[in-house]
């Protein structure tokens, strides 16, 4: 029964200092991770990576700099289960559409989860047939009001997903 930590924008340091202590303790009790994008920095990008234990797909985010090689799509399969990863940059206007659109377009097989960033809002839905997740602020960072990541548990294609915050 795999456990995935899912995770966005930490947005470290414009916008807070670290990531919280109970993110790195779920992050590091993970078999894998999933960050949807802003990082904000080399230093968090490496925080993350190493609280994931090299267990971490993740993707470009709006904030991210240039010199963070990261694509801005990924897809990962883990016990039957695709997750299509985005930021879902843009406008707030129309970002489930362009967040199922990217995940469709990036899946190859069956019907993806899409996971994604950039509101800061949690989002947990069914767009066009298509699970939607955004863990929100792992760092309550503005406009957030909190921090707040995803545990999502993965046992023969089935998804639990559970809601985790400060």
């Amino acid at each position: 029964m795999p456990r995935v930590a899912i995770v966005s924008d930490t947005h470290v340091p414009s916008r807070e200092r670290a990531v919280p202590d109970w993110v790195g303790d779920e992050l590091e009790r993970a078999d894998h991770a999933i960050h949807a994008g802003d990082f904000d920095s080399q230093r968090a990008y490496n925080r993350i990576a190493a609280l994931a234990n090299g267990e971490l797909t993740a993707v470009r985010g709006n904030t991210d700099p240039s010199t963070l090689e990261l694509p801005h799509a990924e897809t990962l399969e883990i016990d039957g289960v695709t997750f299509a990863v985005t930021h879902g940059a843009g406008s707030p206007a129309g970002w489930q559409r362009r967040v199922v659109e990217t995940a469709k377009a990036e899946s190859v097989t069956g019907e993806p989860v899409a996971v994604a960033g950039h509101t800061h809002e949690v989002v947990d839905t069914t767009v066009d047939g298509l699970r939607v997740l955004n863990p929100g602020s792992a760092t309550g960072a503005a406009p957030a009001d909190r921090a707040t990541m995803y545990v999502v548990t993965v046992t023969d294609g089935t998804l639990t997903v559970e809601l985790r915050t400060e």
